[in-house]
């Protein structure tokens, strides 16, 4: 049985931090490509960053360039999320995502955490 398992996701005052993490299990890890999206009230779920298998970096929404970082441990079957410098606007559901590794369709979802940025 496939999961995704979010976790990290809290309150935090704007200009902080927080990791997100994310625990696979049910499918072979390192042969997809995972990803982060999040979703605002009022908005689309938007893509935040995605990580090849192989731990390469795909890309980053604009809006968290230099202060957001994807990466994963394949030997824990887990992805994380390293997010610095928040702002309000980076309030939303916070979900994984995997994906295939050779149509980048989406597959598999976690349940989201959820991330608030207020002071």
């Amino acid at each position: 049985q496939v999961q995704l398992v979010e976790s990290g996701g809290g309150l935090v005052q704007p200009g902080g931090s927080l990791r997100l993490s994310c625990a696979a299990s049910g499918f072979t890890f390192n042969s997809y490509v995972m990803n982060w999206y999040r979703e605002a009230p009022g908005k689309e779920r938007e893509l935040v960053a995605s990580i090849t298998g192989g731990g390469g970096i795909l890309n980053y929404a604009d809006s968290v360039k230099g202060r957001f970082t994807i990466s994963r441990d394949n030997a824990k079957n887990t992805v994380y999320l390293q997010m610095n410098s928040l702002k309000p606007e980076d309030t939303a559901v916070y979900y994984c995502n995997a994906a295939s590794a050779r149509s980048f369709r989406p597959l598999y979802w976690g349940q989201g955490t959820q991330v608030t940025v207020s002071s």
